[in-house]
Protein backbone atom coordinates (compact mmCIF):
# COMPACT_ATOMS: atom_id res chain seq x y z
CA UNK A 1 0.00 0.00 0.00
CA UNK A 2 1.06 3.53 -0.54
CA UNK A 3 -0.12 6.93 0.56
CA UNK A 4 -0.44 10.21 -1.27
CA UNK A 5 1.67 13.07 0.01
CA UNK A 6 0.75 16.66 -0.74
CA UNK A 7 3.70 18.80 -1.82
CA UNK A 8 3.56 22.43 -2.90
CA UNK A 9 5.26 23.64 -6.04
CA UNK A 10 7.77 25.49 -3.86
CA UNK A 11 8.57 22.29 -1.97
CA UNK A 12 7.95 23.83 1.43
CA UNK A 13 7.45 21.87 4.60
CA UNK A 14 3.67 22.29 4.39
CA UNK A 15 2.28 18.81 3.90
CA UNK A 16 -0.41 16.46 5.00
CA UNK A 17 -1.35 12.87 4.34
CA UNK A 18 -4.22 11.86 2.16
CA UNK A 19 -6.13 8.62 2.76
CA UNK A 20 -4.37 5.44 1.75
CA UNK A 21 -5.53 3.78 -1.41
CA UNK A 22 -5.55 0.04 -2.01
CA UNK A 23 -3.94 -0.06 -5.45
CA UNK A 24 -0.46 -0.99 -6.45
CA UNK A 25 1.92 1.13 -8.49
CA UNK A 26 1.08 -0.54 -11.78
CA UNK A 27 -2.66 -0.01 -11.53
CA UNK A 28 -2.09 3.43 -10.11
CA UNK A 29 -0.15 4.39 -13.21
CA UNK A 30 -2.82 2.92 -15.48
CA UNK A 31 -5.63 4.74 -13.70
CA UNK A 32 -3.65 7.97 -13.70
CA UNK A 33 -3.10 7.69 -17.44
CA UNK A 34 -6.80 7.07 -18.06
CA UNK A 35 -7.78 10.04 -15.92
CA UNK A 36 -5.42 12.33 -17.83
CA UNK A 37 -6.93 11.06 -21.09
CA UNK A 38 -10.52 11.57 -19.95
CA UNK A 39 -9.89 15.05 -18.53
CA UNK A 40 -8.33 16.12 -21.80
CA UNK A 41 -11.36 15.06 -23.85
CA UNK A 42 -13.16 18.11 -25.33
CA UNK A 43 -16.64 16.78 -24.61
CA UNK A 44 -19.71 18.56 -23.31
CA UNK A 45 -21.51 17.59 -20.15
CA UNK A 46 -23.93 15.26 -21.98
CA UNK A 47 -21.15 13.40 -23.78
CA UNK A 48 -19.08 13.11 -20.67
CA UNK A 49 -21.99 11.69 -18.71
CA UNK A 50 -21.84 8.53 -20.79
CA UNK A 51 -18.39 7.94 -19.27
CA UNK A 52 -19.80 8.32 -15.78
CA UNK A 53 -18.26 11.74 -15.14
CA UNK A 54 -20.08 14.96 -14.32
CA UNK A 55 -17.76 17.76 -15.31
CA UNK A 56 -19.27 21.08 -16.32
CA UNK A 57 -18.08 22.14 -19.77
CA UNK A 58 -17.32 25.69 -18.52
CA UNK A 59 -15.16 24.25 -15.76
CA UNK A 60 -13.39 21.91 -18.16
CA UNK A 61 -12.61 24.64 -20.62
CA UNK A 62 -11.33 27.12 -18.08
CA UNK A 63 -9.17 24.48 -16.39
CA UNK A 64 -7.61 23.54 -19.70
CA UNK A 65 -6.81 27.19 -20.40
CA UNK A 66 -5.53 27.79 -16.87
CA UNK A 67 -3.00 25.02 -17.40
CA UNK A 68 -1.74 26.70 -20.57
CA UNK A 69 -1.58 30.39 -19.68
CA UNK A 70 -2.29 33.04 -17.07
CA UNK A 71 -5.87 34.22 -17.29
CA UNK A 72 -6.97 37.84 -16.90
CA UNK A 73 -9.86 38.99 -14.74
CA UNK A 74 -11.35 42.45 -15.27
CA UNK A 75 -10.77 45.63 -13.27
CA UNK A 76 -12.88 47.94 -11.13
CA UNK A 77 -16.53 48.44 -12.01
CA UNK A 78 -17.02 51.38 -9.61
CA UNK A 79 -14.06 53.30 -11.03
CA UNK A 80 -15.53 53.04 -14.51
CA UNK A 81 -19.04 54.01 -13.35
CA UNK A 82 -17.60 57.17 -11.77
CA UNK A 83 -16.38 58.27 -15.19
CA UNK A 84 -19.98 58.64 -16.34
CA UNK A 85 -20.65 61.26 -13.61
CA UNK A 86 -24.18 60.00 -13.09
CA UNK A 87 -26.74 62.11 -11.24
CA UNK A 88 -29.43 61.05 -8.82
CA UNK A 89 -31.90 61.13 -11.73
CA UNK A 90 -29.63 58.84 -13.76
CA UNK A 91 -29.60 56.29 -10.97
CA UNK A 92 -33.37 56.48 -10.56
CA UNK A 93 -34.33 56.19 -14.20
CA UNK A 94 -38.02 56.18 -15.03
CA UNK A 95 -38.85 53.18 -12.89
CA UNK A 96 -37.59 54.61 -9.59
CA UNK A 97 -38.18 58.31 -10.18
CA UNK A 98 -40.49 58.48 -7.16
CA UNK A 99 -38.45 56.30 -4.81
CA UNK A 100 -38.75 57.77 -1.29
CA UNK A 101 -35.01 57.84 -0.48
CA UNK A 102 -31.80 58.80 -2.26
CA UNK A 103 -30.35 55.98 -4.34
CA UNK A 104 -27.30 57.58 -5.93
CA UNK A 105 -24.35 55.34 -5.18
CA UNK A 106 -26.32 52.11 -5.51
CA UNK A 107 -24.19 50.93 -8.42
CA UNK A 108 -25.83 47.51 -8.58
CA UNK A 109 -29.17 49.18 -9.35
CA UNK A 110 -27.70 50.44 -12.63
CA UNK A 111 -28.23 46.93 -13.98
CA UNK A 112 -31.93 47.90 -14.02
CA UNK A 113 -31.82 51.63 -14.77
CA UNK A 114 -28.70 52.01 -16.96
CA UNK A 115 -27.95 48.53 -18.37
CA UNK A 116 -26.29 50.00 -21.47
CA UNK A 117 -23.60 51.58 -19.29
CA UNK A 118 -22.83 48.33 -17.49
CA UNK A 119 -22.68 46.42 -20.77
CA UNK A 120 -20.34 49.03 -22.26
CA UNK A 121 -17.98 48.69 -19.29
CA UNK A 122 -17.96 44.90 -19.63
CA UNK A 123 -17.07 45.20 -23.31
CA UNK A 124 -14.26 47.66 -22.57
CA UNK A 125 -12.66 45.11 -20.26
CA UNK A 126 -13.11 42.31 -22.77
CA UNK A 127 -11.48 44.43 -25.48
CA UNK A 128 -8.63 45.18 -23.07
CA UNK A 129 -7.90 41.47 -22.73
CA UNK A 130 -10.01 40.20 -19.84
CA UNK A 131 -10.84 36.49 -19.95
CA UNK A 132 -13.20 36.73 -16.97
CA UNK A 133 -15.67 39.55 -16.41
CA UNK A 134 -17.52 40.03 -13.12
CA UNK A 135 -21.20 40.87 -12.84
CA UNK A 136 -22.11 44.23 -11.36
CA UNK A 137 -23.48 42.62 -8.19
CA UNK A 138 -20.93 43.27 -5.45
CA UNK A 139 -23.59 44.52 -3.01
CA UNK A 140 -26.63 42.92 -4.64
CA UNK A 141 -28.01 40.94 -1.73
CA UNK A 142 -30.83 41.99 0.54
CA UNK A 143 -28.61 42.80 3.54
CA UNK A 144 -26.68 45.52 1.70
CA UNK A 145 -29.64 46.64 -0.43
CA UNK A 146 -31.52 47.39 2.79
CA UNK A 147 -29.54 50.67 2.91
CA UNK A 148 -31.77 51.81 0.05
CA UNK A 149 -34.90 49.88 1.12
CA UNK A 150 -34.49 47.77 -2.02
CA UNK A 151 -34.30 44.29 -0.50
CA UNK A 152 -37.05 43.03 -2.79
CA UNK A 153 -34.92 43.74 -5.87
CA UNK A 154 -32.07 41.40 -4.95
CA UNK A 155 -33.01 38.50 -7.21
CA UNK A 156 -33.92 40.74 -10.15
CA UNK A 157 -30.67 42.72 -9.99
CA UNK A 158 -28.56 39.57 -9.96
CA UNK A 159 -30.53 37.95 -12.75
CA UNK A 160 -30.33 41.02 -14.97
CA UNK A 161 -26.66 41.63 -14.15
CA UNK A 162 -25.80 38.11 -15.29
CA UNK A 163 -27.80 38.59 -18.49
CA UNK A 164 -26.05 41.90 -19.25
CA UNK A 165 -22.58 40.42 -18.75
CA UNK A 166 -23.46 37.37 -20.80
CA UNK A 167 -24.81 39.54 -23.63
CA UNK A 168 -21.62 41.62 -23.59
CA UNK A 169 -19.56 38.44 -23.79
CA UNK A 170 -21.62 37.04 -26.67
CA UNK A 171 -21.34 40.30 -28.61
CA UNK A 172 -17.59 40.33 -28.06
CA UNK A 173 -17.29 36.73 -29.22
CA UNK A 174 -19.33 37.46 -32.35
CA UNK A 175 -16.78 40.03 -33.51
CA UNK A 176 -14.15 37.35 -34.26
CA UNK A 177 -14.23 33.62 -34.93
CA UNK A 178 -11.03 33.32 -32.89
CA UNK A 179 -13.04 34.25 -29.77
CA UNK A 180 -15.64 31.50 -30.04
CA UNK A 181 -15.89 29.67 -26.71
CA UNK A 182 -13.56 32.08 -24.91
CA UNK A 183 -14.46 34.29 -21.98
CA UNK A 184 -16.38 33.59 -18.78
CA UNK A 185 -18.88 35.52 -16.69
CA UNK A 186 -18.23 35.32 -12.96
CA UNK A 187 -21.08 36.13 -10.60
CA UNK A 188 -19.62 38.63 -8.11
CA UNK A 189 -20.61 37.95 -4.50
CA UNK A 190 -19.33 40.60 -2.11
CA UNK A 191 -18.76 40.44 1.66
CA UNK A 192 -21.95 42.29 2.78
CA UNK A 193 -21.93 45.46 4.84
CA UNK A 194 -22.43 43.53 8.08
CA UNK A 195 -20.02 41.07 9.63
CA UNK A 196 -20.76 37.83 11.44
CA UNK A 197 -17.54 37.75 13.46
CA UNK A 198 -17.37 41.26 14.84
CA UNK A 199 -19.68 43.47 16.85
CA UNK A 200 -20.54 46.93 15.48
CA UNK A 201 -21.01 48.08 19.08
CA UNK A 202 -17.74 48.58 20.98
CA UNK A 203 -19.68 48.56 24.24
CA UNK A 204 -21.24 45.17 23.51
CA UNK A 205 -18.67 42.84 21.95
CA UNK A 206 -21.09 39.91 22.01
CA UNK A 207 -23.66 41.65 19.82
CA UNK A 208 -24.04 40.70 16.16
CA UNK A 209 -26.04 42.72 13.65
CA UNK A 210 -26.62 39.60 11.56
CA UNK A 211 -27.11 35.88 12.12
CA UNK A 212 -25.49 33.15 10.06
CA UNK A 213 -28.90 31.95 8.84
CA UNK A 214 -29.81 35.46 7.69
CA UNK A 215 -26.55 35.71 5.75
CA UNK A 216 -27.12 32.31 4.13
CA UNK A 217 -30.66 33.26 3.12
CA UNK A 218 -29.45 36.50 1.51
CA UNK A 219 -26.61 34.81 -0.33
CA UNK A 220 -28.89 31.97 -1.47
CA UNK A 221 -31.19 34.46 -3.19
CA UNK A 222 -28.20 36.15 -4.83
CA UNK A 223 -26.77 32.87 -6.06
CA UNK A 224 -30.16 31.86 -7.48
CA UNK A 225 -30.37 35.07 -9.50
CA UNK A 226 -26.83 34.80 -10.80
CA UNK A 227 -27.10 31.16 -11.82
CA UNK A 228 -30.50 31.54 -13.45
CA UNK A 229 -29.17 34.61 -15.25
CA UNK A 230 -26.46 32.49 -16.83
CA UNK A 231 -23.10 32.99 -15.07
CA UNK A 232 -20.39 30.36 -15.63
CA UNK A 233 -18.47 30.93 -12.38
CA UNK A 234 -19.27 32.15 -8.86
CA UNK A 235 -16.77 34.52 -7.26
CA UNK A 236 -16.90 35.08 -3.49
CA UNK A 237 -14.63 38.09 -3.18
CA UNK A 238 -13.15 40.77 -0.94
CA UNK A 239 -13.50 38.52 2.09
CA UNK A 240 -12.57 40.36 5.28
CA UNK A 241 -14.63 38.08 7.53
CA UNK A 242 -14.26 34.38 6.81
CA UNK A 243 -17.54 33.56 8.53
CA UNK A 244 -19.39 35.67 5.95
CA UNK A 245 -17.56 33.76 3.23
CA UNK A 246 -18.54 30.45 4.80
CA UNK A 247 -22.16 31.59 4.72
CA UNK A 248 -21.80 32.34 1.00
CA UNK A 249 -20.17 28.96 0.35
CA UNK A 250 -22.89 27.19 2.32
CA UNK A 251 -25.56 29.05 0.33
CA UNK A 252 -23.93 28.05 -2.97
CA UNK A 253 -23.74 24.39 -1.98
CA UNK A 254 -27.30 24.44 -0.66
CA UNK A 255 -28.69 26.03 -3.82
CA UNK A 256 -27.20 23.41 -6.13
CA UNK A 257 -28.20 20.62 -3.75
CA UNK A 258 -31.78 21.90 -3.60
CA UNK A 259 -31.96 22.30 -7.37
CA UNK A 260 -30.26 18.94 -7.96
CA UNK A 261 -27.84 20.67 -10.31
CA UNK A 262 -24.12 20.29 -10.64
CA UNK A 263 -22.29 23.13 -8.93
CA UNK A 264 -20.58 25.83 -10.95
CA UNK A 265 -16.87 26.38 -10.23
CA UNK A 266 -16.30 28.60 -7.19
CA UNK A 267 -13.58 31.24 -7.02
CA UNK A 268 -12.66 32.62 -3.59
CA UNK A 269 -10.74 35.84 -2.96
CA UNK A 270 -9.84 37.21 0.45
CA UNK A 271 -8.59 40.60 1.61
CA UNK A 272 -5.52 41.23 3.73
CA UNK A 273 -6.21 44.57 5.33
CA UNK A 274 -2.76 45.72 6.45
CA UNK A 275 0.91 44.86 6.88
CA UNK A 276 0.08 42.35 9.63
CA UNK A 277 -0.90 39.86 6.96
CA UNK A 278 -4.30 39.20 8.54
CA UNK A 279 -7.91 39.61 7.50
CA UNK A 280 -10.05 42.14 9.36
CA UNK A 281 -11.50 39.33 11.48
CA UNK A 282 -7.96 38.40 12.56
CA UNK A 283 -7.05 35.32 10.54
CA UNK A 284 -3.64 34.76 9.06
CA UNK A 285 -3.51 33.91 5.37
CA UNK A 286 -2.88 30.22 6.03
CA UNK A 287 -5.75 30.07 8.51
CA UNK A 288 -8.02 31.74 5.98
CA UNK A 289 -7.04 29.26 3.29
CA UNK A 290 -7.61 26.28 5.58
CA UNK A 291 -11.00 27.68 6.58
CA UNK A 292 -12.36 27.73 3.01
CA UNK A 293 -10.44 24.90 1.35
CA UNK A 294 -13.34 22.51 2.03
CA UNK A 295 -15.26 24.31 -0.74
CA UNK A 296 -12.80 22.81 -3.25
CA UNK A 297 -12.58 26.09 -5.15
CA UNK A 298 -11.35 26.47 -8.70
CA UNK A 299 -9.10 29.24 -7.39
CA UNK A 300 -8.25 31.08 -4.23
CA UNK A 301 -6.64 34.48 -4.10
CA UNK A 302 -6.44 38.01 -2.80
CA UNK A 303 -7.91 41.31 -3.91
CA UNK A 304 -8.51 44.87 -2.72
CA UNK A 305 -7.06 46.83 0.25
CA UNK A 306 -3.46 46.65 -1.01
CA UNK A 307 -1.60 47.66 -4.13
CA UNK A 308 0.45 45.12 -6.04
CA UNK A 309 3.68 46.16 -4.31
CA UNK A 310 2.22 45.60 -0.85
CA UNK A 311 0.38 42.42 -1.82
CA UNK A 312 3.43 40.57 -3.17
CA UNK A 313 4.58 38.74 0.00
CA UNK A 314 1.05 37.54 0.69
CA UNK A 315 0.58 36.21 -2.84
CA UNK A 316 3.93 34.44 -2.56
CA UNK A 317 2.81 32.79 0.68
CA UNK A 318 -0.55 31.78 -0.78
CA UNK A 319 1.09 30.28 -3.85
CA UNK A 320 3.06 27.96 -1.59
CA UNK A 321 0.11 26.60 0.38
CA UNK A 322 -2.81 26.52 -2.07
CA UNK A 323 -3.64 23.24 -3.78
CA UNK A 324 -5.82 25.00 -6.39
CA UNK A 325 -5.19 27.83 -8.84
CA UNK A 326 -4.15 31.20 -7.35
CA UNK A 327 -5.68 34.56 -8.29
CA UNK A 328 -4.62 38.10 -7.47
CA UNK A 329 -6.18 41.40 -8.42
CA UNK A 330 -4.74 44.28 -6.39
CA UNK A 331 -5.74 47.92 -6.26
CA UNK A 332 -4.00 50.51 -8.41
CA UNK A 333 -1.58 51.22 -5.58
CA UNK A 334 -2.67 52.78 -2.30
CA UNK A 335 -5.16 55.68 -2.23
CA UNK A 336 -3.85 59.23 -1.98
CA UNK A 337 -5.02 61.86 0.51
CA UNK A 338 -8.16 62.40 -1.61
CA UNK A 339 -8.99 58.71 -1.66
CA UNK A 340 -8.03 58.35 -5.32
CA UNK A 341 -5.66 55.93 -6.99
CA UNK A 342 -2.66 57.26 -8.89
CA UNK A 343 -0.71 54.18 -9.93
CA UNK A 344 -0.20 54.09 -13.69
CA UNK A 345 -1.17 50.98 -15.67
CA UNK A 346 2.43 50.23 -16.60
CA UNK A 347 3.52 50.32 -12.96
CA UNK A 348 0.79 47.90 -11.86
CA UNK A 349 1.60 45.63 -14.78
CA UNK A 350 5.31 45.53 -13.93
CA UNK A 351 4.61 44.46 -10.35
CA UNK A 352 2.28 41.69 -11.52
CA UNK A 353 4.73 40.59 -14.20
CA UNK A 354 7.25 40.00 -11.42
CA UNK A 355 4.76 37.73 -9.63
CA UNK A 356 4.18 35.80 -12.82
CA UNK A 357 7.88 35.33 -13.47
CA UNK A 358 8.23 33.88 -9.98
CA UNK A 359 5.41 31.40 -10.66
CA UNK A 360 3.01 32.77 -8.04
CA UNK A 361 -0.21 33.21 -10.04
CA UNK A 362 -2.73 31.69 -12.45
CA UNK A 363 -5.29 34.52 -12.64
CA UNK A 364 -4.49 38.25 -12.42
CA UNK A 365 -6.37 41.51 -12.84
CA UNK A 366 -7.27 44.66 -10.97
CA UNK A 367 -9.47 45.95 -8.18
CA UNK A 368 -10.10 49.50 -6.92
CA UNK A 369 -8.77 52.24 -9.17
CA UNK A 370 -7.92 49.95 -12.07
CA UNK A 371 -9.31 50.56 -15.55
CA UNK A 372 -9.25 48.86 -18.96
CA UNK A 373 -5.86 50.50 -19.47
CA UNK A 374 -4.53 48.66 -16.42
CA UNK A 375 -6.01 45.37 -17.60
CA UNK A 376 -4.56 45.82 -21.09
CA UNK A 377 -1.10 46.51 -19.66
CA UNK A 378 -1.30 43.53 -17.30
CA UNK A 379 -2.41 41.23 -20.13
CA UNK A 380 0.47 42.36 -22.31
CA UNK A 381 3.04 41.85 -19.56
CA UNK A 382 2.02 38.30 -18.65
CA UNK A 383 0.89 36.89 -22.01
CA UNK A 384 4.14 35.04 -22.67
CA UNK A 385 4.75 33.87 -19.10
CA UNK A 386 3.91 30.43 -17.80
CA UNK A 387 1.17 30.05 -15.18
CA UNK A 388 1.85 28.76 -11.70
CA UNK A 389 2.18 24.99 -11.66
CA UNK A 390 -0.29 23.25 -9.42
CA UNK A 391 1.15 21.33 -6.47
CA UNK A 392 2.41 17.84 -7.15
CA UNK A 393 0.59 14.84 -5.72
CA UNK A 394 3.22 12.21 -5.13
CA UNK A 395 2.89 8.48 -4.55
CA UNK A 396 5.07 7.28 -1.69
CA UNK A 397 5.13 4.15 0.41
CA UNK A 398 3.68 4.55 3.85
Amino acid sequence: MFGLLFRTNKRTNFSHKFPYVLINEYYGAVIGTLLVFVVSLPYTVDTMSSYGFKFKSSCMNIKELLDRRILIIDGAMGTMIQRYKLSEADYRGERFKDWPSDIKGNNDLLCLTQPQIIKAIHKEYLEAGADIIETNTFNAQRISLADYNMQSLAYEINFEAAKIAKEALEEWRAESTARVGLGWVAGAIGPMNKTLSLSPDVNNPGYRALTFDEAVEAYYEQVKGLVEGGVALLLVETIFDTLNAKAAIFAIKKYFRDEKKESLPIMISGTITDASGRTLSGQTLEAFYNSVAHAKPLSIGLNCALGAKEMRPHIEELSQIASCYVSAYPNAGLPNAMGEYDEHPEDTACFIEDWAKEGFVNIVGGCCGTTPDHIKAIAQHVKKLHPRTLPVIENIYA
